[in-house]
């Protein structure tokens, strides 16, 4: 069982451990449910027809929920960063997920990414504009450029979150890159 919680991604020793024992402390019920859980998750979650994003129905819940903004989309890398998003409460578009971000090093081409799907999307008159939210290092800028290349001559707005200084940080403490960003991304107030 260690082992197998090895093999998770930012799971080191210790944490396998304590996970292992977690479990083997778990009830004979809890453990089962836990395994269901395990396995209704590898046999019945897949991709949402529309945006890409994990689902357990072939839509998925934000594309089917008709109180969303159907003229904004923000296109992000994976799944985990849809969750992020919408922990935040205050995005109302809808999404599209990647599935990953162009990485000539890693082999990974823009055609291994749900780019055509993005653009069929975008192939009607309802989507006015495109949020580009990949990470803001070499691969996601790298896919933020490429799409920006594709969309804009749609018709459709681009847009791209603005980087700078975290809240509550030390503007000391910051690099050179991230305090150029906050300058030129700064907004009236």
């Amino acid at each position: 069982m260690i082992d197998c919680f090895r093999k998770l991604p930012g799971v080191g020793s210790k944490s396998a451990v304590r996970m292992a024992f977690g479990v083997l402390n778990m009830s004979e019920e809890e453990a089962g449910e836990f395994c269901r859980a395990v396995m209704s998750m590898k046999n019945d979650v897949t991709h949402c027809e529309i945006c890409q994003n994990l689902s357990d129905s072939p839509v998925c819940s934000i594309c089917s929920d008709d109180r969303r903004d159907r003229t904004t989309v923000c296109v992000v890398e994976d799944a985990r960063a849809v969750m992020a998003i919408e922990k935040t409460r205050d995005y109302k578009g809808l999404y599209h997920v990647l599935g990953g971000v162009i990485s000539p090093v890693d082999g990974i081409s823009p055609d291994m990414l749900k780019i055509k799907e993005l653009i069929v999307r975008l192939s009607g008159d309802t989507i006015k504009e495109v949020i580009i939210a990949t990470n803001p290092n070499i691969e996601g800028e790298t896919t933020a450029i490429y799409l920006s290349k594709l969309v804009k001559p749609l018709g459709v707005k681009v847009t791209r979150l603005a980087y700078g200084v975290p809240v509550g940080a030390d503007l000391e403490y910051a690099d050179g890159e991230t305090l150029a960003r906050a300058i030129s991304g700064r907004q009236e107030i």
